[in-house]
């Protein structure tokens, strides 16, 4: 049975496309979600893309966080389905509390483009099963809003819980604390990352490879998943 992996488009999405692409390319059927529409139409799993929803106004994340769609995306993440925020996705799942922390202006206060590499720390997330820990991976980053910033004890929880999913190695590109790139949920159903890995999928376009990881992950959870495994804390 193909998977099926939303992917939902706001106002001033950008790369709903390419997560779409991106889903296809790992043997998804890709399912595209408007904004205004809470209905979710049967989906396995969702990305919410990177991009500028809304203009960024208030805040980055801040307006898309109340749109239809994200009222059913939050219920059902809160019950299990795997959902993956990308740089304005990941901004917008700190607005709506399925991440702790937030995303603010680079340190340096410019934009931020470049081919970055990353390390993988937390492997038993729904996204990042199919990775090894430790391993490098190098995929592109876009940002001006991209430090992850939270209170010494979130971090510290997040550090002793294992929920930092990828950390940049090889230079920070916006002064992240403790150089996170990535992190998780306490169930390892949610994730959000500040890179771009539905960049990296095609050798024609992208600098490696790597990001197609994240989406043949989720593919293969939700295969174990349907055979009576777990989603989170522990594939099967």
């Amino acid at each position: 049975m193909t998977m099926r992996i939303g992917v939902v488009t706001f106002p001033g999405s950008l790369d709903d496309g390419d997560a779409a692409r991106a889903a296809r390319i790992a043997g998804a059927e890709a399912v595209r979600l408007w904004h205004g529409d809470p209905d979710l139409h049967g989906v396995d799993a969702v990305v919410l893309p990177g991009g500028f929803s809304y203009g960024d106004y208030l805040r980055c994340g801040a307006i898309a966080r109340f749109a239809p769609v994200m009222e059913t995306i939050v219920d059902a993440a809160r019950g299990g389905l795997p959902v993956l925020g990308i740089c304005n996705g990941f901004q917008v799942l700190c607005e709506a509390h399925l991440l702790p922390g937030a995303l603010t202006r680079n340190q340096h206060l410019h934009f931020r483009n470049r081919d970055q590499w990353l390390k993988v720390e937390a492997t038993n997330t729904a996204w990042t099963n199919g990775f090894t820990p430790g391993q490098e991976i190098l995929i592109p980053v876009k940002n001006g809003e991209g430090c992850y910033v939270a209170d010494p004890a979130t971090l510290d929880k997040l550090e002793a819980e294992g929920r930092v999913i990828a950390r940049y190695i090889k230079g920070n590109p916006n002064g992240s604390q403790r150089d996170i790139a990535g992190i998780t949920n306490e169930a390892g159903n949610v994730v959000g990352i500040m890179p771009h890995p539905e960049h990296a999928v095609e050798a024609l376009t992208g600098p490696s490879l790597d990001g197609l990881g994240f989406f043949t992950s989720v593919l293969r959870a939700l295969a174990g998943s349907s055979a009576g495994g777990q989603l989170a804390g522990g594939q099967q």
